[in-house]
């Protein structure tokens, strides 16, 4: 059988079986593709180019044993091959860490935040880290500023260290454990922060791939805003005059502008649109704090 088509063949079991996709993939056959070509060693961007190869029966049953593995465990597959990507660059991720998927990886990439930054930017907030993905973006975006990558779980700035080593980037990035800004006096030009935002009754129904992964990291609370509210509260003390934050909340833009009706946001256009991800002034977050 050839490489393409154990991966179609891959893609039909996943689809009939009705995994969740949305960790790394959208769909069955990248999925598969995916799978496939990492239990073979082979590039995960070869596909193409090792389309015709024809796979000996050890390799066969290995991808069939992971795929097998996938289906029957409902585990995302960056947790089987132990990587993921975010915008072309390679992070180990463990079930200790949400597989990095934020859309404020896209606007580092594509320098949408860069007008809201100048010459003098130099401190950098990655709050909520997980494995750090985020951070070490912002530091290859930005080869001037220093990072702290801030996270309260343990479990989380372990694997955050190992992508920090990863891209030689120890002298810039800071691991910080805090529990939202406690431990961050700053001050900062930029805060980065995709934090928990699911709201309760989506945290219920979360396919089993999300539920895999650690809930400190997915669930928000009642109306997903919890962590939000506290950290709107302290983010003007922590940045600079001049510094914005840059806030991730998925599905949550009602409950957010529910929570938050006095508050002047920038909404920043990503791939699934233009209600995922928002900017943040300190001046717009210290006039809705004015209770005046």
């Amino acid at each position: 059988m050839k490489l393409i088509d154990t991966v179609q063949a891959a893609a039909a079991r996943l689809q009939s079986a009705g995994v969740a996709f949305g960790h790394g993939t959208t769909n069955a056959f990248d999925e598969a593709a995916w799978l496939v070509l990492w239990r073979l060693g082979l590039p995960l961007d070869a596909l193409d180019e090792f389309a015709d190869r024809r796979l000996t029966a050890a390799e066969r049953a290995a991808v069939e044993a992971l795929v097998e593995e996938r289906i029957a465990k409902r585990r995302p597959a960056a947790y089987l091959t132990g990587e993921a990507w975010l915008q072309g660059v390679p992070f180990h991720v463990d079930d200790r860490v949400i597989v990095p998927r934020s859309f404020i990886a896209e606007l580092l990439a594509e320098g949408t935040v860069d007008p809201w930054l100048d010459e003098t930017t130099r401190d950098v907030l990655d709050l909520c880290t997980g494995n750090g993905s985020l951070a070490v973006l912002a530091a290859m975006a930005w080869p001037d500023v220093r990072v702290d990558a801030a996270d309260l779980s343990a479990d989380a700035l372990a694997v955050a260290r190992l992508n920090v080593e990863r891209h030689g980037l120890a002298d810039r990035i800071r691991l910080v454990a805090s529990d939202g800004l406690a431990a961050l006096p700053g001050p900062y030009d930029l805060i980065l922060c995709n934090p928990p935002y699911v709201n309760a009754a989506s945290m219920t129904a979360l396919p089993p791939e999300y539920q895999a992964e650690p809930a400190l990291a997915l669930a928000g609370g009642d109306d997903g805003m919890d962590f939000i509210r506290a950290l709107l509260r302290d983010a003007p003390s922590r940045l600079r005059e001049h510094g914005v934050l840059v806030l991730e909340i998925g599905n949550e833009r009602a409950h957010f502008e529910a929570a938050f009706p006095r508050l002047e946001a920038v909404w920043l256009e990503v791939s699934a649109g233009d209600d995922q991800v928002l900017l943040l002034t300190r001046d717009a977050l210290a006039a809705a704090a004015d209770p005046a």
